[in-house]
This record gives C-alpha cells, sequence and structure tokens, in this order.
C-alpha cells in the first residue's frame, strides 16, 4: 500500500514500562478505540499488540507491551521475546513511567536499558490526574534528569490530558514514508484475538485478587451472520478451587463476564454478538510448552 504524498511520515512506535504504567489504556486512548486490554493487575498484556494511529501527518503504528519485570516461566519468556522483538522492529520508543518519588528499580534498568540502543526515546509520565501537581512536577524533572531529556511529556490516558503533544513527539522523531496499513483499519489483530483478549480482561477485572493470573481464553470458533456473530469461548485455569471461583455462585460471575465481554466486543465489531463462556483446568499450562502453543503463547505469533 503506498499513499504517501512524499511529506507524510510512517512508522513503528513500541510502548515499553513497567506493569501498570497504564501502557494499555495510552495506546488505547491514541489510536480512539479498544485494541489492548486493560487490567489494574500487572501483566495483563502478554502479547505484542499492534494498532494504527492514522491522519495527515502520517501513520504511526503502535506496538504495546507486557510490562518489563522478572518474567519467569514459560510465558514470561514468551512475553520477554515479546518485549524485545517489538522494541528491536521501533523506529520509536516511548518510555511510560508514572509519578514518583524516586525513581523505581525497574525504571531505572529500562531507561538505562534504552539510553545507548540508538533510537528516539521518548519519556512519558502518566497517571497525571491521579497525583498532586507538585510531585508531577518534581519527577517530570527526577526522571529527565536521570534520562539527560528534559523533554518529558506529562499526560493522562485515562483524562485525555496533554495526549496530543506525545503524539505530536512521535510524529516528529517518526521517519518519512508511505503509510503500510489501510487508515481505514485501527489494529492488524483478528475479531478472534481481541474477543480472547476483551474476556480475559473482564476476568481479571471482574475477580480481582481472587484468581491469579493463571488464566487463559481460547475462542474455539467465531461464526459471523449477517445480523450476528457467535463466538464459543473457554477459560482455562490451573486448579479447580478456580474454576468455582469463575463460574461463581449459580453461574452468576461467568455470567457478568460474558455481558461485559459481550458488549465491549460489540462495541469493537459493530454487530451483535452471542458469547458462550464455558470454563476448563489445565494444571500449570504457563510451563507447558504444548499449552502455551495451544493457547496462542508461542513464537510465530505476531512476528515474533
Amino acid at each position: 500500500m503506498n499513499t504517501s504524498s512524499g511529506t507524510e511520515k510512517c512508522g513503528y512506535c513500541a510502548i515499553i514500562g513497567r506493569p501498570d504504567a497504564g501502557k494499555s489504556t495510552l495506546m488505547n486512548h491514541l489510536i480512539g478505540q479498544k485494541i489492548a486490554i486493560t487490567s489494574r493487575k500487572p501483566q495483563t498484556t502478554r502479547d505484542r499488540v499492534r494498532g494504527y494511529l492514522t491522519d495527515e501527518r502520517g501513520q504511526i503504528i503502535f506496538t504495546d507491551t507486557p510490562g518489563m519485570t522478572d518474567l519467569k516461566g514459560g510465558l514470561g519468556k514468551y512475553m520477554t521475546s515479546g518485549i524485545k522483538k517489538a522494541v528491536s522492529d521501533a523506529d520509536v520508543i516511548v518510555v511510560v513511567c508514572v509519578p514518583a518519588y524516586r525513581i523505581h528499580e525497574e525504571d531505572r534498568l529500562i531507561l538505562d536499558t534504552v539510553r545507548d540502543i540508538g533510537k528516539p526515546v521518548l519519556l512519558c509520565l502518566n497517571k497525571i490526574d491521579v497525583f498532586d501537581r507538585d510531585l508531577v512536577e518534581k519527577s517530570v524533572k527526577m526522571y529527565g534528569e536521570h534520562y539527560g531529556d528534559p523533554e518529558v511529556t506529562p499526560v493522562s490516558a485515562l483524562k485525555d490530558i496533554n495526549t496530543d503533544a506525545l503524539i505530536c513527539r512521535i510524529f516528529e522523531v517518526l521517519p518519512v514514508g508511505p503509510c503500510l496499513y489501510d487508515p481505514e483499519y485501527a489494529t492488524d489483530e483478528s475479531v478472534r484475538d481481541i474477543a480472547a483478549e476483551i474476556v480475559r480482561e473482564k476476568a481479571l477485572r471482574l475477580l480481582r485478587d481472587e484468581v491469579p493470573h493463571g488464566i487463559a481464553v481460547v475462542i474455539e470458533s467465531v461464526k459471523e451472520l449477517p445480523e450476528i456473530m457467535h463466538i464459543n469461548a473457554v477459560i482455562y485455569c490451573e486448579r479447580e478451587s478456580h474454576k468455582g471461583i469463575i463460574i461463581g455462585k449459580g453461574a452468576r460471575m461467568i455470567k457478568r463476564i460474558g455481558t461485559e465481554a459481550r458488549t465491549d466486543i460489540e462495541k469493537l465489531t459493530g454487530t451483535h454478538v452471542n458469547l458462550s463462556l464455558s470454563v476448563k483446568v489445565r494444571q500449570n499450562w504457563k510451563d507447558s510448552a504444548s499449552s502455551l502453543k495451544e493457547f496462542g503463547y508461542s513464537e510465530g505469533r505476531n512476528g515474533q
């Protein structure tokens, strides 16, 4: 595809940061619709997720990544490889931090890692709506001095504060070139993949701390008819006790998960959705190569 006028810009922008920095919320807001799932739990994002922002200036291809922390086991290795791939492919890297009295050790590691990577790095201070102005100003100065970049961009993805300034900074450093993806689309993720992630997000949010991150969602079938889409999904967990919690008394919890997920999927697809959910147990699936491959967490997905 080539829609270039000769002056527009196009490139890949990797969004990285430690868990719970608000990376997925930020990307969703920047592209104007929900692509990456969000949750207050760390390590919500497991795959690299791509979303596109296209306007008269060109096209930014955003890549959301899992939170950078000490990721162990088979699933952790998969997530880490996704982060490395996203950074290596990127034309610009946005490091997302949050206001703090001192630089978190994981933030320090991330900043030191990208310092000599040879690519433009933009620092973004997210969640400024949650903290008082004095702390935000001190944090901007602190991160800027540590990295040697005084142009730290303070934003609130949730409240839409100063996000346009971040977009402008990204366009400034992108290379000149034609758009790579159809401007009518906001992602290359399939309905199947996004639906699975939306179901997982609702489960994580509604279950809170009752069930840890040992759940995966597999879409077994998607049937698109003229006026409705039928989706059958399975929520996998690691223990029988977790299965009971996910289903809930009188099946109330799984019904709630399904209702909230269906609403978001309908918004995304613009069609009515019939979502059928079931729960199965797969012990220790996060450390099983065959289970990881079956659930979609394997080399080769999303270009990995």
